[in-house]
């Protein structure tokens, strides 16, 4: 059930009543008090009239999140069972900033709930992360109901209505008056331009406001879903710093106002600029929230640069922003607006697959993007492309972050796998208990099977899997080339019968014929470096088709023939009118390749095998191709990289390695050559060299060298690689550098903790690290006890998903001497006592000022690290005894 449906169902009368708790009541003679009272003085669980402790905080909340999920009913539960006591914690947290707020009763609801609720999300705003995202939404619908209900509670007050009459009839005519001299002073454009954005903003949402579930439309259902629905926030990395904890990809732009985010195909980049799109253009609602509030106030522009390729001579200005991006709106804009929009610093440019740029302009855009910062700074950029499209830092001249979409951890697939199968269940009421055992089935397979979890990376191929699994009632293809065929053999011949569609047009075409013809327009797309082309090319292939698809050449003029496919294969779309493309760029690649082998074009594959738009084109090529035809391919590879320069070298040699994955029949001595050359890479001696090898796969993992006289630098960009690649298969590497002399090598390992399995990686890795140099990253419940089972750490660096009740139960009286915080992990710091031997606190940087005075009751404290920018209350600078250093 959707997070405000659950919030809706909530009645006064039980929600009511628990958030009263949460004040102290008024007694005899408050009807007399005069001034107004501050909302800090007013909870009931700080201040000299304190009746709740942090426990019973903590009750009032767990109740609040049982009382919401039994609202929604057994059947449309919200969250999972495992998510509730997490939600609850989230949800006390949240509460507790009622005691931090500098505002009286009267300010709260002259506010207005939305805003308070804001206000408390933001006092703490890493409090969700990691939350699902269907328990996120449902913590912040409670904190929006939880204070409705606190500002009717604080308008029943004695003392408030008498006081309040008069200056709400004060405040009415002070906005009527503000109001009147702000529109007598705006210029008339801007009326013009508000009235625009509105109608925009309704169209983004609109636009970009569903997402195709792939394999949920085989049956009778819709072909797209809700983005909220939809959308999985995955994890990326941001920046290259030894310390930096990775983010979920919706906090991208906190922060931050430039950033490049790479993704391999299929990883939810287009996904994630859609997301941002639709929350920016909400404004109100989501928009505005804690890592979101940059967002507010902003215009999104989204620009898929697949829409530019008919005029890269003729990059867009911003003027002609909505006319490059085919929005029916362009012509209602008014004069000027995209300009005044960008130099008020209010865009949010979303410049998507810079990979679709041809590689022989890609310069060119790369200076479209300096003049237009240049001339419109202050506005937030974020740019996306595949890995290879672009060099590492290729845009740090102009400021941005480089960022990486991780592949989907076990939690992340098991999360999608059960939003799947809800999404299939919500228009399958009369299979539910099959599709119950599919989705416990599924999570097992994923979980025991390597070859199934190392296809299980990316959300594209995570929904194949699932429609196939339920499609072949349990049996899946183990490679991923098979996965691909039995996709595409779903979207071509079954969809229809699944469907029940007869014959519309008077054409019938089986399975092959189609594949023909499709895979023809995928290599002529590929050919001319296009993601998309129009109509009238697309008849004209078609036509010189046809002669040689003769089950397809009797049954209709080419023009039947592509609408056909256009509408029947599900493998075509046509994004805006008269303009075509692939569903997803994945499988124009594979049917691309599929008739590059078959057209003897072995050679040309060779030819364009350092053009990062073919990488994936070629790696099928190797699936697709006879054995003989794959060994000269291959062959082909390493020979031209024997001869290039070295950074081609680097590429043609593990692309063939690569390739090696798809090679089921191969001639050994053409395998060894290939295993040779890419040995040569090993170790890794960049970051952009780690990202490389990873993209091979875990055959990778059995050439790393161990720690074993290797130098600091590479030994960490081989702890990079494998943490990259991920699965049980690395933990046993990664273990050998536990022990690694170096401490950054070391901190590497300890930090690549998120990316496993907890337990098994604590047991194999964290229990091994050697020396008290280097801080234990903890952030999530279950990192602390694994953390607190093998008997403590003496440094840790804690993450925003633990509280000081969470460290003081889980490592009260464990030898920690250095502890790593958030500065507002809490309002004082009493409870650090629980750690006798603590004589260093680091402290990250926060928004709001912290007061330190209370450290001095800590008996070995000694040195207290700040951020330069961190500020501190007045009169809570730490004591003179503490030494005071700086961090960054």
């Amino acid at each position: 059930m959707d997070a405000a449906a659950v919030g809706a169902r909530l009645a006064s009368s039980v929600i009511g009543p628990l958030v009263r708790k949460l004040f102290v009541h008024e007694g005899t003679g408050a009807g007399l008090v005069p001034e107004p009272v501050k909302v800090s003085g007013l909870v009931s669980f700080r201040g000299e009239k304190r009746v709740l402790g942090e426990k019973e905080l903590r009750k009032v909340a767990a109740e609040l999140v049982a009382r919401a999920v039994g609202s929604a009913g057994p059947v449309e539960r919200p969250v999972a069972f495992d998510e509730e006591e997490a939600l609850a914690t989230a949800l006390a947290r949240t509460l507790r900033a009622l005691g931090d707020l500098d505002m009286d009763d009267v300010q709260a609801v002259r506010l207005g709930h939305r805003a308070l609720a804001r206000r408390l999300r933001d006092a703490d705003p890493r409090v969700t992360f990691d939350l699902s995202d269907d328990a996120a939404r449902l913590h912040d619908t409670l904190v929006d109901v939880a204070c409705l209900h606190i500002l009717h509670f604080f308008t029943q007050r004695s003392t408030f209505v008498a006081r309040t009459l008069v200056e709400q009839s004060a405040q009415l005519d002070d906005a009527v008056n503000r109001i009147d001299l702000l529109l007598e002073r705006t210029p008339s454009p801007i009326g013009e331009d508000a009235a625009f954005e509105a109608r925009y903003a309704a169209y983004v949402i609109e636009k970009y406001g569903t997402l195709t579930i792939y394999g949920i439309d085989f049956t009778h259902s819709p072909a797209e879903w809700p983005l909220d629905t939809a959308y999985l926030s995955l994890e990326l990395g941001v920046g290259e710093r030894t310390r930096q904890l990775p983010i979920r990809a919706d906090h991208v732009l906190e922060g931050r106002d430039r950033v490049l985010l790479r993704g391999v195909a299929g990883s939810g980049k287009t996904t994630l600029v859609q997301w941002l799109a639709v929350t920016a253009a909400r404004q109100g609602s989501t928009a505005g929230q804690g890592h979101l509030a940059s967002l507010t106030g902003r215009v999104p522009f989204v620009l898929a640069l697949r829409t530019l390729t008919h005029s890269w001579h003729d990059l867009p200005t911003p003027g002609r922003f909505l006319t490059a991006a085919r929005n029916p709106l362009a012509d209602a804009q008014p004069h000027g607006w995209a300009d005044r929009v960008l130099e008020a610093g209010r865009g949010l440019l979303l410049i998507d697959g810079m990979d679709e740029v041809p590689s022989s302009v890609r310069e060119k855009a790369k200076v479209w993007l300096r003049d237009l910062i240049a001339a419109y700074p202050g506005n937030l950029w974020l740019i996306t492309s595949r890995p290879s499209a672009v060099r590492e830092h290729w845009l740090d001249g102009q400021g941005f972050t480089e960022g990486a979409l991780a592949p989907m951890s076990t939690a992340d697939v098991n999360h999608f796998i059960r939003r799947w199968h809800s999404a299939a269940r919500a228009t399958d009421t009369s299979d539910w208990e099959l599709l119950d055992s599919y989705e416990r089935s599924l999570m097992e397979a994923v979980r025991t099977k390597g070859d199934l979890s190392r296809l299980a990376t990316n959300p594209l191929m995570c929904g194949l899997i699932c429609a196939l699994h339920r499609d072949r009632r349990g049996f899946l293809p183990r490679a991923r080339k098979d996965l691909y065929d039995a996709a595409l053999s779903m979207l071509l011949s079954r969809r229809d019968i699944e469907r029940n569609m007869g014959l519309t047009d008077s054409i019938d075409l089986t399975e092959e014929p189609k594949t023909q013809l499709l895979q023809k327009l995928a290599y002529k797309f590929l050919l001319n470096g296009k993601s998309e082309i129009d109509i009238a090319q697309a008849h004209m292939i078609i036509r010189h088709t046809l002669p040689s698809v003769s089950a397809a050449a009797s049954q209709g003029t080419p023009e039947q023939i592509f609408r056909h496919l256009l509408l029947r294969s599900g493998v075509l779309r046509e994004p805006v009118p008269g303009t075509i493309d692939f569903i997803h760029r994945t499988f124009q690649d594979y049917l691309g390749a599929r008739a590059a082998v078959e057209e003897g074009d072995l050679s040309l594959l060779v030819l364009r095998a350092t053009d990062s738009q073919w990488e994936d084109v070629i790696r099928m090529a190797i699936a697709h191709a006879r054995p003989k035809e794959r060994a000269v391919l291959l062959s082909e590879l390493i020979a031209r990289g024997d001869v290039a320069a070295p950074r081609r070298r680097t590429l043609l040699h593990l692309l063939a390695m690569v390739s090696l994955e798809h090679a089921t029949e191969l001639e050994p001595s053409v395998r060894a050559r290939v295993e040779e050359r890419a040995a040569r890479l090993i170790p890794p001696r960049s970051s952009a060299e780690a990202h490389d090898l990873a993209q091979v796969g875990p055959v990778v993992l059995e050439l790393l060298p161990g720690p074993e006289n290797q130098e600091p630098e590479t030994a960490v960009h081989t702890v990079l690689t494998a943490t990259l690649i991920g699965g049980d298969a690395a933990i046993p590497v990664l273990a050998r550098y536990a022990e690694h002399p170096d401490p950054t090598v070391r901190s590497h390992v300890a930090q690549a903790w998120h990316r496993f399995d907890t337990d098994a990686y604590a047991g194999e890795v964290i229990a091994r690290l050697a020396g008290d140099d280097l801080y234990v990253e903890i952030v999530t419940p279950a990192e602390l006890a694994a953390i607190s089972r093998l008997g403590g750490h003496s440094r840790l660096r804690v993450g925003g998903g633990l509280s000081p009740d969470d460290l003081v139960h889980g490592l009260g009286g464990r030898p920690l001497t250095c502890l790593w915080l958030r500065a507002d992990q809490a309002p004082d710091w009493a409870w650090l006592a629980a750690f006798p031997d603590l004589h260093t606190l680091l402290l990250d940087h926060s928004p709001d000022p912290v007061d330190l005075s209370s450290l001095t009751v800590h008996p070995r404290l000694r040195t207290v690290g700040l951020d330069p920018r961190q500020r501190t209350v007045e009169g809570g600078a730490p004591h003179p005894r503490f030494r005071l250093t700086f961090i960054g």
